[in-house]
């Protein structure tokens, strides 16, 4: 029997069969949760560090290789280990607990308690030892609680959404239902990103509520916020992932061999990976995004702290940037994702984003250069000062890569490791995911970290970055392309057919 054609309206906005929907729309809701979660904390990640005292945008470096680094690692040691104790729906629950019950210790007992648990006069003592580059590694012991909340944040992304939802979700679709259901599911996580800005913006609108027995100020009580909305809308996830599990999928379903389970250790993972030219491929496509935009965005932070030292005001402002990038991350996904992917080669739809994040990147270096020449004439005409002008090219940069990473990137990334063996795709994705992403920003870390040490501050390193930042592209586009031709051909001899 052929399975019905979809109408021209429906094929673009919303290609599901309704027999599908009992499997996708959980999958959406789901998403949509750890969407939320992660852009939440991408914005108190970044104001909690870079506005703490005696911080600044030279600590992000820092944090990233000296603490998030090694913190991956230790969850990629921990994935495989519970990967090889229990079943993909428990190593679930286990990890997304781990991180609900952090930010609850965050919220009542840490962040509380910072004024006893700081180090500051020690701090104060190196800082008078060390030079001014080690600024950013001093901040890192001084805040050493903030420096942790900034890693838990940043892991959110590796483990609940890289590693766990899309592994289940590469797991249970197939080739032909992924070109279909990816670039919607990238729209839902866009969509929880406008929600998410618009919390943000709530949360730091500097509203101090004398009645509630927590905090000195409205910073603190923002804190306490959006710590309960991550451990509320936490819970909302395990509880539609375990509907969707006993419910939904069936075992017949899951990708994965039914008696014999694979076993995994961190030095097996990655020497797998080292035999496999396609999955090098994926692994560099990931390590260039990474890398590309963590330089970019550590200038564009520093700029933005200058403009933006109190932390409810850059909160605030990083919460109308995410809302801005959801907007148009969401009109994107709505309107070209997933037509784009259904009708265009992977090559052509992996391109998009190195070719955004390459030409915003190039506008951005180019006024931080020559800013006295090309977009001078808009101090006056939009009435900023120089400041403020660089601060709003660098948001818009880091808009529109963004939007362009959780439209195409997520989408034509997940897709390269469905058509791979169950093996390959546990192993690879374990090693590329859990510390190859990571490995990527802590290299765009390091550079800016050598550098800082270097020049003592993140501007006078600035011609050295953008150098470096255009290499990162071309070997990017590369990979791409490689990859492209190794991708198409497993499709062809693994997609599924449409019809019976």
């Amino acid at each position: 029997m052929t399975t019905p054609a979809f109408g021209k309206w429906r094929s673009f906005f919303w290609p599901i069969h309704r027999h599908e929907l009992k499997k996708f729309l959980p999958m959406l809701f789901i998403f949509f949760l750890i969407a939320f979660n992660y852009n939440v904390l991408r914005s108190y990640k970044d104001s909690i560090v870079v506005t703490a005292s005696q911080s600044g945008a030279e600590t992000i470096p820092f944090i990233k290789l000296w603490a998030v680094l090694p913190s991956a690692i230790l969850f990629t040691l921990l994935f495989t280990r519970l990967s090889n104790w229990y079943s993909r729906e428990k190593v679930f629950y286990i990890t997304l607990s781990i991180f609900l019950v952090f930010f609850l210790l965050f919220a009542f007992v840490l962040y509380p308690a910072q004024e006893w648990l700081h180090p500051n006069d020690l701090a104060d003592s190196m800082q008078a030892i060390l030079p001014k580059g080690f600024k950013g590694l001093i901040a890192i012991f001084r805040n050493w609680t903030f420096t942790l909340f900034y890693v838990m944040s940043e892991l959110w992304s590796t483990a609940i959404f890289t590693v766990l939802f899309w592994g289940f979700a590469n797991e249970v679709t197939s080739v032909e239902e992924a070109k279909r259901f990816y670039g919607l599911l990238t729209l839902g996580g866009s969509l929880a990103g406008v929600f998410s800005g618009i919390s943000a913006i709530t949360f730091s609108s500097n509203l101090y509520l004398s009645w509630l027995p927590y905090g000195k100020n409205a910073w603190d009580q923002s804190i306490l916020f959006v710590c309960c909305t991550i451990l509320l809308t936490g819970l909302a996830t395990m509880l539609l992932f375990r509907w969707l599990n006993v419910r939904v999928i069936l075992p017949s379903e899951r990708k994965e061999p039914p008696k014999e389970k694979i076993r995994m250790s961190m030095r097996a993972n990655f020497s797998y990976l080292a035999r496999s030219k396609y999955l090098i491929c994926i692994a560099l496509i990931v390590f260039a995004y990474n890398v590309a935009i963590n330089l970019v965005e550590v200038v564009w932070k520093d700029q933005m702290k200058a403009l933006y030292p109190n932390p409810i005001d850059y909160n605030n402002y990083m919460g109308r940037v995410i809302f801005a990038m959801a907007i148009f991350a969401s009109l994107t996904g709505l309107l070209t994702t997933t037509k784009v992917v259904q009708r265009f080669s992977w090559t052509a739809c992996a391109l998009i984003p190195p070719i955004i994040v390459g030409t915003t990147g190039l506008f951005f270096f180019n006024f931080i250069f020559f800013p006295n020449e090309g977009l001078s004439w808009m101090f006056g005409f939009l009435e900023m000062t120089p400041l403020m002008l660089t601060v709003t090219l660098g948001s818009m940069q880091n808009c529109l890569s963004r939007a362009s990473k959780y439209t195409f990137f997520d989408a034509t990334k997940e897709m390269a490791f469905i058509p791979l063996s169950p093996e390959s795709k546990l192993k690879g994705k374990a090693a590329i995911d859990g510390v190859g992403s990571r490995l990527g920003k802590s290299g765009g870390s390091a550079i800016h970290q050598g550098l800082i040490l270097m020049f003592s501050s993140v501007a006078s390193s600035v011609p050295y970055i953008a150098g470096i930042f255009f290499f990162i592209i071309l070997l990017w586009g590369f990979s791409v392309v490689t990859l492209g031709k190794q991708f198409d051909q497993l499709a062809s001899d693994k997609l599924e057919p449409i019809s019976q």
